[in-house]
Parts: structure tokens; C-alpha cells; sequence
């Protein structure tokens, strides 16, 4: 590695953005962890993982009765408490798919203990896709799921998850013109606004004409954009971690908001459409391995 690269050492300072991630660990089927920490490790940040429950596998495509899930509310806390006496200090706290409504509370109490000043939190409230929710989501999770978006920076729900978020009946934006799109977008973002979040980010959004798209509002200003993008006629798990993780490691690398997102969103379409053409099941995600040295390049500045 060239010299340039290397930091001046001071003490109590680190090279390196430190994320804590709150998210699940399922072990085959690319998505949550197994995603977020390779691709926020190659831009350039350590990874601290927070487990918040044990799958064999993730949910979509495989038999609920057949997966082995183990929540880990019991750990969340002492975890917690060690990372406080180590005196640790994080520049995000990313939080995505949690196994009980009680995890609500360990959640909050651990943002509140380590969201200090600065610190970014971005919650995925990752609930569903397709109009519904996932199978493990109750009732009182998904309300519950509003409260901790109540107490973040960004948020990055899907459509779906934006409708439930807001109480707003699920429309198929694919008979909508891209004028429509934006219109609908927009009062959704607008909707959300209320969580008190300063940026917001919605994905999922496919107009008439077939293109892919994803928008996002700065609540401080009221900007709004509508980003349109590749569309690759598949539905991999995994892919909105991916793209938050990648919008996350934007903006801890000093990136602005929208360039963020258009970068995300592009990165992942191309790992989509590399993925499609494998024989493997959509289940198994997307072939992120082959693309992590794009996101390890670093920009001169």
C-alpha cells in the first residue's frame, strides 16, 4: 500500500468509520450480515455486528417450519455493556432486520448509549416486499418498527414497507407513468417525513415504461429526486442490503446524498444482472463476491 494511504497516528483515534450492525445472521442466502460486512469492509470501514437472531437461512424462498431460528434479544445487551466498558464510539449505527418486537427496545436503548453527537444512524425497516409482510413480522413488530424510525437519520424502506410505515394502501407503481411515480414517491417521502428522519429513502419503485427506480427526499430542505436505473427481471434477497450498505459507505466516505444513492443503486444493479446470468436459484442472492473489488477502490482526492 503507498504511504499516502496511511494515517498520521493519534492516540485515541482510528483510521478507519466504525458501524455497529444490528441485523440479522443467516447463514446461506446472501443478505443482512453476510452481505453488509464484506461490502462495507471494502470501502473502507470496520464492521462491529450486533446480531439480533440465528438462521439457518434466510426467509424468502426457503420453508419457515424448516429453518432453524434462534433469537438473540438475551445477547443484544450484554453486548451492549461490553462495547460501553471498552469505551467504544461509532460514526453509524445501521440497524436492518430484528426477530421480535422486544428487540425494539434493545435497539433504541443501544442507539440511545451510543448515538452520540455525529453519529449516523440509518434504520432499514426491513418488514416486507410485495405488498405483505415477512413471515416472522407480527403485527405488533410493524407498529413498533415506526418507533424506531422515529429515532433515525436515514431510513431505506422499500415500498412496501414505506405503505405500512405510513398507513397508505400498496399501489403496483407499474402501471404508473413516471410522471405518476413521482408524484406518489414524493407524497410517501412526504408521509414519512413525520418519523422525523432528515433523509429518506425509498426503493422497490418500478414505473409503466419498466424502469427500476428509487427516490429520496432531504427532509431539512425538501429536496426530492426520482432515480431511474437498469432493471433486471429477477427478485434476489440480500439486494436491499446491499444497496444500503453501499449507500452507507457513500456518505461515511463523504459522498452527498443523492450521488450516494445513484451509486448504490447502480452498483447493485450490475451485481443483479451479473448474478442473472447463473443457473443458481434466485434464493441463494446475488454473487456479490465477484464486484468487491470495485467497491475496495479508492478515490484520490
Amino acid at each position: 500500500m503507498s504511504d499516502k494511504y496511511i494515517p498520521a497516528c493519534r492516540d485515541g483515534v482510528t483510521p478507519l468509520k466504525r458501524v455497529a450492525a444490528i441485523h440479522d445472521l443467516s447463514c446461506f442466502g446472501r443478505c443482512a450480515l453476510t452481505v453488509i460486512i464484506p461490502t462495507l469492509s471494502a470501502m473502507g470501514v470496520q464492521v462491529v455486528p450486533v446480531p439480533t437472531c440465528l438462521l439457518s437461512s434466510h426467509t424468502g424462498g426457503f420453508k419457515y417450519s424448516e429453518l432453524h431460528f434462534e433469537d438473540l434479544s438475551h445477547s443484544i445487551e450484554g453486548i451492549s455493556e461490553h462495547f460501553h466498558k471498552l469505551d467504544l464510539k461509532f460514526d453509524a449505527i445501521y440497524t436492518g432486520f430484528l426477530g421480535s418486537a422486544g428487540q425494539i427496545d434493545s435497539v433504541k436503548a443501544f442507539i440511545e448509549r451510543f448515538g452520540e453527537d455525529g453519529t449516523t444512524v440509518l434504520v432499514d425497516p426491513v418488514m416486507g416486499d410485495d405488498g405483505r409482510l415477512y413471515s416472522t413480522y407480527t403485527d405488533e413488530l410493524m407498529q413498533r418498527m415506526s418507533e424506531l424510525c422515529h429515532g433515525a437519520h436515514i431510513i431505506t424502506p422499500n415500498l412496501t414497507e414505506a405503505c405500512f410505515l405510513t398507513g397508505t394502501k400498496y399501489m403496483d407503481t407499474k402501471s404508473m407513468s413516471r410522471d405518476e411515480l413521482t408524484e406518489y414517491a414524493h407524497g410517501l417521502c412526504l408521509s414519512l417525513s413525520h418519523t422525523g428522519a432528515d433523509k429518506i429513502v425509498i426503493t422497490g419503485l418500478e414505473s409503466a415504461d419498466g424502469e427500476l427506480c428509487v427516490c429520496g427526499m432531504d427532509a431539512d430542505n425538501g429536496g426530492f429526486f426520482l432515480y431511474a436505473f437498469n432493471r433486471v427481471d429477477k427478485s434476489y434477497p440480500g439486494t436491499g442490503d446491499l444497496f444500503a450498505s453501499v449507500l452507507l459507505g457513500g456518505l461515511l466516505r463523504g459522498d452527498d446524498f443523492e450521488s450516494s444513492i445513484h451509486f448504490a443503486a447502480d452498483f447493485t444493479a450490475r451485481v443483479m444482472e451479473y448474478s442473472s446470468h447463473f443457473c443458481t436459484p434466485e434464493r441463494e442472492g446475488v454473487a456479490l463476491e465477484a464486484f468487491i473489488g470495485e467497491l475496495a477502490v479508492r478515490k484520490e482526492n
